[in-house]
């Protein structure tokens, strides 16, 4: 069974007396543990694709699935609890909070999730991106390879089955890059699915599948 899927998703936007088609009835069929990466010029549809992967808004027309559930039309309230335990999400910028520590950012996703803390968890996925002896640093006090492996612990603390990427190692210089690409390649060895947006030929390195995306349609 794939682990998500977008059937003819066409996505409009109206932008105030003009509709603009962002997706024309696009399909995508992620199976799971597999590494897929998505290439395409900017303004081609690969971020309102990533949104639509991520519960995070709708198509105009067409379905998504995450595993057997059509999550097309899912309440906010749904799509929310859905999308934190089925989804992880790993942005360029990182978007760290400031004031918090790499373990505290880490568990920020579990703040509304039952049960007791996500401290010990959150330092094992730290430890096993590199970071063991970071665990109480600030955002500050840390590089920017290490605020991605820090992004990219967050977005494990639930275990999801599905990680998305824009631009993972966009941000990062190339030996900072291939350790990155190397911890996804292994998340997906646990049958974990990963999505990456990327203009970075070296992520397409590391893909199982690369697709492009031109105008909304894939070529």
């Amino acid at each position: 069974m794939p682990a998500i899927e977008l059937r003819e998703a066409t996505k409009r936007y109206d932008t105030g007396g003009e509709v603009v088609e962002a997706l024309s009835g696009v399909d995508l069929t992620v199976d799971r543990g597999e590494f897929v990466s998505i290439i395409g010029p900017s303004g081609s549809g690969k971020s309102t694709l990533l949104n639509l992967l991520g519960l995070l808004d709708s198509p105009t027309t067409g379905e998504v699935w995450i595993g057997d559930q059509d999550v097309t039309d899912l309440t906010d309230e749904n799509a929310t609890l859905l999308r934190r335990e089925q989804v992880g999400f790993i942005f360029q910028d990182f978007y760290l909070l400031p004031t918090l520590t790499a373990v505290e950012n880490v568990t920020v996703p579990t703040v509304f999730t039952p049960g007791p803390p996500a401290t010990d968890r959150a330092e094992s996925l730290l430890a096993r991106v590199g970071l063991a002896d970071r665990l109480s640093h600030l955002p500050t006090e840390l590089s920017g390879g290490q605020q991605q492996r820090v992004a990219i612990a967050r977005s494990l603390i639930n275990n999801p089955q599905i990680v998305l990427a824009d631009e993972p190692t966009g941000n990062l210089d190339r030996e900072i890059g291939t350790s990155i690409l190397d911890e996804l390649r292994r998340i997906t060895d646990n049958g974990v699915s990963v999505i990456a947006v990327t203009h970075d030929e070296l992520v397409n390195e590391y893909a199982d599948r690369v697709v492009e995306l031109v105008d909304g349609v894939w070529q």
